[in-house]
């Protein structure tokens, strides 16, 4: 056995404690943000030269060839997800308790499960449009996006108040408060980046009067170009020497950051584990209160450190494939292998109108973030709680999962 690659079977897994049913409907409780097992961090010898494989992508091969990655829903389609929605609020069961077992899609099920497969061991990437958000509430829009995210993943909480149902829009945070405000709660621009979960949901309920727009990069590619032209900083960022911002969201006992690297190699013992991403750089420039001064407890960031966060912004932008999001359209992402991003923004001012002479929203985005955990053919993390069903995601002592209709 190679170096630094151990079996997740050696290590004692925790056993999710029993949850009550009146706090976490659908019977599980997300793990939250943990460090990774040191042990099981490859170093970067270990890493490969180029990544292979159905993971890798480029821009250039999907630009202009929306059939690879796009659906428009049918009508016949419209009509399943719609009368499961109705049936799921007709029932009166929580909404934090829905799953695959209490909304049914019977023909919806096989794509979905396709798309499952594609995200964990394809592209890592999918669009799908056409949801008529504009002709429903936003209960029903709520409902019908979270009922077709149970076919990815479990949901798990994106924020400290337990939101499982999150929503990306201006609040008007103040976005250089960074060792505080999330970005996604501000209009400004958000770098290349992962989410805290295996896959990220974004439904365009409104859009912006201009800007907020999607890049996303092969997380493989930009390794591939790194290692080609950036070597030193492809090492820089498989060293576990990187501290993570918790903003705050920490259970009783934890450490206000997490010490990792941002390239991981999969926790897999055959002869070619995949390149694993876990990064934000807002968590990384924003530990200013715990990196200097005397009374500083972590390293600052190193030269190094900051050049490689310039080189991995550029690169990700130059192998970028842009998208616009609609009303109506759902995007879904595998933080494994996508990279994503988005433009600044502006909202349409007071009293605007839109093109069918409607009074003009905000913009907002509904977010899942969904776990797809290796007990069910996700990717192999070096995390103690690889297995569970509802890995990742942010969770402070026992806050239970709410859904919020809108932002709050």
């Amino acid at each position: 056995m190679a170096p630094g690659l151990v079996d997740s079977s050696a290590f004692p897994q925790p056993t999710p404690k029993p949850v009550k049913l009146s706090v976490f409907p659908d019977g599980y409780k997300t793990s939250g943000q943990h460090p990774p097992i040191y042990s099981q961090v490859r170093p970067y010898a270990d890493f490969p030269k180029f990544q292979t494989g159905p993971t890798l992508w480029k821009a250039e091969d999907y630009r202009n060839n929306p059939e690879l990655w796009t659906h428009t829903f049918t009508a016949e389609e419209i009509e399943e997800i719609s009368n499961a929605t109705e049936d799921f609020i007709k029932s009166g069961a929580p909404l934090t308790g829905i799953s695959r077992a209490n909304f049914h899609l019977p023909k919806l099920s096989n794509r979905m499960e396709e798309l499952r497969r594609d995200l964990i061991d394809g592209k890592g990437f999918f669009l799908f449009r056409g949801l008529p958000v504009q002709e429903w509430d936003l209960q029903k829009c709520a409902t019908a996006y979270m009922g077709l995210g149970t076919y990815l993943g479990y949901f798990v909480s994106q924020n400290g108040r337990g939101h499982v149902l999150g929503h990306v829009k201006d609040l008007g945070e103040d976005p250089t408060k960074t060792d505080r405000v999330r970005i996604y709660r501000t209009n400004a621009r958000q770098y290349f980046h992962t989410d805290g979960a295996d896959f990220v949901g974004l439904l365009c309920v409104a859009k912006s009067m201009s800007g907020g727009e999607s890049d996303i990069s092969s997380t493989h590619h930009v390794f591939n170009v790194l290692q080609e032209r950036y070597p030193d900083v492809a090492q820089t960022m498989c060293e576990p020497n990187w501290y993570f911002d918790r903003k705050g969201e920490v259970s009783e006992g934890e450490e206000p950051w997490i010490r990792g690297s941002i390239f991981y190699l999969e926790n897999d013992r055959s002869s070619n584990p995949r390149v694993y991403a876990k990064f934000d750089p807002m968590n990384v420039t924003s530990l200013a209160r715990f990196n200097s001064g005397p009374d500083a407890r972590i390293p600052p960031l190193s030269d190094e450190q900051k050049y490689a966060l310039e080189v991995f912004e550029k690169v990700c932008a130059e192998l970028s494939l842009h998208m616009i999001l609609a009303p109506g359209d759902i995007q879904f992402l595998s933080n494994a292998q996508v990279f994503h991003a988005r433009t600044a923004y502006t909202d349409h001012p007071p009293g605007a109108v839109d093109e069918q002479g409607r009074p003009a929203r905000r913009r907002h985005l509904m977010r899942l973030w969904l776990a797809a955990p290796e007990s069910e053919g996700g990717w192999k993390l070096p995390y103690h709680d690889s297995l569970e069903k509802k890995r990742g995601g942010i969770q402070v002592n026992d806050t239970p999962p709410v859904c919020p209709l809108d932002a709050e």
